[in-house]
């Protein structure tokens, strides 16, 4: 990748109007996946009197976590490109399709939109706390890193090739659902082992409101290595220099 493509942005960029609407526009699309996702988890814990999770719970993880991020993808995408993971903002800025000024001002949206959303259903459960991540018995820190590089790599590189791509054509109607489905896919696969995040804002924000922070640092790794591949792989094999054209303002 060439280190062109990198770039910082300028200090005026922040404070852009139009910066500034696609911070919140990743605020409001994080809490709604944050809301929907940590509170179907929560409701089964109700309703299972916090009972032990079972294959059944994991189907509907999987598809509370699918839906509401095809929604939050969908009503972010024409404002801010619809990111709503900082992995996603990470692998964007590595394949020069973001500068890391807005990138930052991404995360912090979507780290408060995490947060925001758990306080909200701590409250609105009568006190229930949102679970942090953490890891199955028999599952290494090292086995965990693994799970969350490899379903990360699988969304990001979902990410570009039906969002970043410039030769998407129409394959870009369906990179909502696209990118709800490989998450849902992937909950599927590693959520029984470590919970399945891909989202480091995800993480974020039950361990925030829980104050439980027991291995988090793979929730972070994981994802950032993850997609700091797929954007590389991608880029350089199936974009190119001669592919790559530079994105409007929303990204994506």
């Amino acid at each position: 990748m060439p280190i062109n493509k990198i770039a910082v942005g300028t200090p005026g960029e922040a404070s852009h109007p139009d910066a500034i609407r696609a911070a919140f526009a990743e605020f409001f699309s994080t809490l709604i996946f944050v809301f929907a996702g940590e509170g179907s988890g929560m409701a089964f814990n109700k309703l299972t009197d916090n009972g032990s999770t079972t294959p059944s719970g994991l189907v509907a993880a999987s598809l509370a976590h699918a839906f509401a991020l095809f929604v939050a993808v969908s009503v972010g995408a024409n404002i801010s490109g619809g990111h709503v993971n900082p992995a996603v903002t990470f692998g964007a800025f590595i394949g020069g399709n973001i500068t890391l000024l807005r990138g930052i001002l991404y995360w912090i949206a979507q780290l408060l939109g995490s947060v925001v959303a758990c306080l909200l259903l701590k409250f609105a459960t009568g006190g229930w706390e949102t679970a942090a991540f953490s890891l199955s018995s028999g599952v290494s820190v090292w086995n965990a890193l693994v799970f969350e590089i490899v379903m990360t790599f699988g969304l990001v590189y979902t990410v570009y090739a039906t969002a970043v791509d410039p030769k998407k054509g129409n394959v870009g109607i369906v990179a909502p659902i696209a990118i709800g489905l490989i998450v849902g896919a992937n909950i599927l696969a590693g959520g029984a082992f470590d919970g399945a995040s891909m989202n480091p804002a995800v993480s974020f924000g039950p361990a925030v409101v829980s104050w439980s922070w027991s291995h988090h640092w793979v929730y972070w790794a994981g994802p950032l290595i993850g997609a700091a591949i797929a954007a590389l792989v991608y880029d350089n094999i199936f974009i190119g220099d001669g592919g790559h054209e530079p994105l409007p303002n929303n990204d994506f």
